[in-house]
């Protein structure tokens, strides 16, 4: 592991002390955080960038400033306030770990080890946590914290592969001194200066040091090993509509992908789906008529392409098992994923 990068940590306080960025859930240096908003701040950023964050983040704590409040709240609720904002497993276990706050007087555990017991909480953010909010001397490798340490460190192993050695070697930031700051200003380090693509070496308050600076390769850290390709599924979605504007919907089963959250009814995705075939899966006896044009939509693991069917049927249509009648005054209530807005304004439904 590379030696303390003791002046690298007095560098970086100072250079954070004029240039920290200004984010709904930090205070300022010599202010105590509130272990609440940090956490949930933490849980909102995994795998989502802190200007998507924003928004939600304000609105989740006017809608539920502590952990009570959150614990207390109907997990429909909640998984609809996030619907957007993507890979909702991170709400549910949100929620869940609310519960186990507020069962024990809603006091946060105060170390990383504490921290990983809560449901949702893996090493990454748990040492985040722990240095932002209590100081616990720890420094977190997130993305930005993992391209400055492989420049500074000048590590070419590729990700992910390198992703140990990183992890250790970015402890060298670590310190006794305001480890929550360090941790933040490496973060925004990583935001503003040392940036993927063209970084403003000249202006870093690390270039002194910086093995990557020195040897002219920066830019081409961290290296990456290729991505394997993702396949493509492709299934079909129903959008039927009464003349009262209320809407067709279900709820996707509690566990699995997009668990529990709202969508209309459709096909299962599938790389064998065959579109000849989209109108076997209509929820109802209706006149279907085909969209121009799939929705796409990108997941971790694959793409998908759904076929969209519009239909309107009168009013007194029921509703098939396991579905329901929305209206559009309760449709801000329903938690329908990104992928299910995508279906919807391409079926012309607000």
């Amino acid at each position: 592991m590379p030696e303390p990068a003791t002046k690298a940590r007095a560098d970086l306080l100072a250079w954070y002390d004029r240039h920290a960025r200004v984010l709904p859930w930090r205070v300022p240096p010599g202010k105590t955080p509130d272990p609440y908003r940090i956490w949930l701040s933490e849980i909102m950023l995994q795998q989502t960038t802190v200007q998507a964050v924003k928004g939600y983040f304000e609105a989740f704590v006017a809608r539920w400033g502590d952990v009570a409040a959150l614990a207390a709240a109907p997990e429909q609720d909640v998984l609809s306030q996030w619907a957007g904002l993507g890979y909702y497993s991170r709400a549910r276990n949100l929620h869940a770990a609310s519960k186990v706050l507020a069962a024990t007087g809603g006091k946060f555990p105060e170390t990383p080890e504490g921290l990983s017991d809560l449901p949702g909480i893996g090493p990454y953010t748990a040492s985040a946590i722990a240095a932002i909010a209590f100081d616990h001397p720890t420094v977190p490798l997130d993305g930005n914290i993992e391209r400055v340490t492989a420049r500074y460190f000048a590590i070419e192993e590729p990700l992910p592969g390198s992703k140990k050695v990183l992890r250790e070697a970015a402890q060298a930031f670590n310190g006794t001194e305001r480890p929550g700051c360090v941790a933040q200003a490496l973060m925004d380090l990583g935001a503003t200066i040392c940036t993927p693509k063209r970084p403003a070496c000249v202006l870093c308050p690390l270039n002194e040091n910086c093995e990557g600076f020195r040897l002219g390769i920066a830019e081409t850290l961290p290296r990456k090993a290729p991505k394997a390709e993702r396949p493509t599924r492709r299934g079909a979605a129903f959008v039927a509509s009464r003349p009262d504007g209320a809407l067709l919907v279900r709820s996707r089963p509690r566990k699995g992908l997009l668990a529990g959250m709202s969508e209309v009814p459709g096909s299962e995705w599938t790389q064998g789906f065959k579109p000849e075939a989209g109108l076997a899966h209509a929820p109802i006896d209706a006149t279907w008529r085909k969209l121009t044009g799939p929705v796409r939509h990108g997941f971790t693991h694959f793409q998908l392409e759904l076929d969209v069917y519009a239909a309107s049927v009168p009013e007194s249509t029921p509703a098939p098992d396991g579905m329901r009648w929305v209206a559009p005054g309760d449709m801000h209530r329903e938690a329908f994923p990104t992928v299910m807005r995508k279906v919807l304004a391409h079926a012309g439904v607000e």
